[in-house]
């Protein structure tokens, strides 16, 4: 009982009526003076105080328990009690106080101007058992200064997908924000899935995101755009504060504290992004509002994972054509999001050689973070002999040249009996990644056998013992994603009445590299039928 989640469950639980707020953001950065809840520009501020808007009959769905034990509040008693009206937004308790934050954003590469939290905001903060502060913020609640056109409201679909991603990628090891509840609100809400000239009325619902704090790239992208340097100096000082507060002691002279703090900024971004293409994730949306400042996963819109191995593939139907945001992209455009960050904090650091060296500290750390993956994923102590980087380009050459499953190759690789003669490796265990195995009849077998004999040569060459190989790959490649028709399953269910098909999904995704043999079929490759069915490959952003 010395794991994390361990001593969570074991911490004091707290009802949600119960607990005591903080507002740390709220008391110590300028506030929007004015209240009006409509569309417009908002200078000089970093949020605007906002109330969520009722919905008709707020009713708990789903329930992310880790994620409860973790902020100290205790499991609820009722669908329909304080805890769905608090978190459909029905009710703020006494010692929140909501707001939504201020900022811009590049998106697609193109300055977009304010956005800020269109349909999302922040009711307060809680301690946990942990002593750790984290926001709870709620998406779908409503409409806000920062809504533009839409209502602020999100659908069934949108509102199952973040909270499963949420939680799943957290057990899988990615940085991540975090899944308290999804909430039914009983409302309507009209969405043109596809931007085709079809809107229709989807289910609504409102999920409870978690995190240490929500602030984004675009926070202070919108800062510098309008000239607010004094707000910047404010927000990065409580960031710091909050958040990378050893620096304040590293680091006593402001302008070295805010290149070394640009630079913290830079190896966790590299770290996440790593993260994501270890495990086959492609986030479909790499704006720099999406970017969080601390380096965690933020914003599940229309991700995806890789099923068909493809450095081109992106799940965003926004992106088909130009596909800035593909898998292969994610290092670059998480760099050029990083040079716009850079751009902003010009102000508080005017030093560009040291913003230069944080840049640089993001390829650094990249670079060293993905030698380290393919090492865990291939199971081998070192790449750095002769041959090795030939080993790994041919490997991959060799997935991108049919199509496969990237997660059940690589945990099948682990199968694979590296210890038979050259001419009695068996590549069995690799065929289910192959959606068309007759590929492997027809010369791509051969390319396959060849180099699984090369990699079974390397491997013997170090002389590790079995389990201490076989446990570092099975730490790295997981048996268990969150694939898009698992999730769709579960949003078709749900919509239905039917919360099974999630809170079984729910309970295997919290053990990714796990063999679960009673739920085999959850690690089974994309069936056919969900190649081309809505939801479950490409998607857009609306939500």
């Amino acid at each position: 009982m010395n794991d994390p989640v361990s001593r969570h469950l074991l911490a004091p639980q707290t009802p949600l009526g119960e607990l005591t707020f903080d507002n740390s953001f709220v008391r110590e950065l300028p506030g929007d003076p004015e209240q009006r809840n409509v569309p417009r520009a908002v200078r000089n501020a970093c949020y605007t105080r906002v109330s969520p808007t009722p919905v008709a009959a707020p009713t708990l769905l789903a329930w992310s328990e880790a994620t409860a034990a973790m902020l100290g509040i205790a499991n609820p008693a009722s669908p329909t009690g304080l805890e769905a009206a608090v978190l459909g937004g029905n009710r703020v308790l006494d010692g929140m106080q909501p707001y939504a934050a201020r900022y811009g954003g590049h998106q697609f590469g193109h300055w977009a101007g304010q956005l800020g939290d269109g349909r999302a905001m922040t009711l307060a903060e809680v301690i946990g058992p942990d002593g750790a502060r984290r926001e709870l913020q709620l998406k779908g609640a409503g409409r806000t200064p920062y809504s533009r056109t839409a209502d602020g409201r999100a659908v069934l679909r949108s509102s199952v997908r973040e909270f499963l991603c949420s939680e799943a990628m957290h057990f899988l090891g990615v940085p991540t924000t975090r899944a308290l509840s999804l909430v039914g609100t009983g409302d309507a809400v009209v969405r043109d899935m596809f931007y085709d000239g079809n809107p229709q009325a989807e289910p609504g619902a409102v999920v409870c995101r978690v995190a240490p704090s929500f602030v984004r790239f675009g926070n202070f992208e919108i800062l510098a755009a309008q000239d607010e340097p004094h707000l910047s100096k404010r927000l990065a000082d409580y960031v710091i504060a909050q958040h990378f507060s050893h620096l304040l002691q590293e680091h006593p002279d402001p302008t070295e504290r805010y290149a070394t703090w640009f630079e913290t900024i830079c190896r966790r971004t590299a770290v996440l992004v790593s993260e994501w293409m270890r495990v086959g994730f492609v986030h479909g949306v790499m704006n720099t509002d999406n970017m969080s400042i601390l380096g965690l996963t933020i914003d599940y819109g229309p991700y995806g994972w890789l099923e068909g191995y493809d450095l081109g593939w992106t799940p965003n139907t926004t992106d088909a054509e130009g596909r800035r945001y593909c898998y292969g992209n994610q290092p670059g455009i998480a760099q050029w999001n990083l040079v716009r960050l850079a751009n902003a904090l010009l102000p508080l650091c005017s030093d560009t050689a040291a913003l230069e060296r944080g840049l640089a500290a993001f390829a650094n750390t990249f670079e060293a973070a993905s030698d380290q993956m393919l090492r865990n994923k291939l199971g081998l102590a070192t790449l750095d002999r002769e041959g090795d980087d030939a080993l790994v380009s041919d490997l991959f050459a060799l997935l991108q040249a049919t199509e496969t499953d990237m997660t059940l190759f690589f945990r099948n690789l682990a199968r694979i009996p590296i210890d038979a003669p050259d001419q009695a490796i068996d590549a069995a265990p690799l065929r289910i990644a192959f959606y068309d195995e007759a590929a492997l009849a027809h010369g791509h077998g051969e390319k396959l056998a060849n180099w699984l004999r090369r990699y079974a040569m390397r491997v013997r060459q170090e002389a590790r013992p079995a389990t201490e190989r076989l446990a570092q790959m099975n730490q790295a490649n997981p048996k268990y994603v969150l694939r898009n028709y698992l999730a769709q399953q579960a949003i078709d269910a749900l919509a239905q009445g039917d919360a099974s098909v999630i809170e079984r999904l729910m309970s295997v995704l919290k053990h990714p590299y796990d063999e679960l043999p009673q739920h085999e079929d959850l690690a089974a490759r994309r069936p056919e039928w969900a190649r081309h069915k809505a939801g479950c490959s490409a998607l857009s952003c609306s939500s």
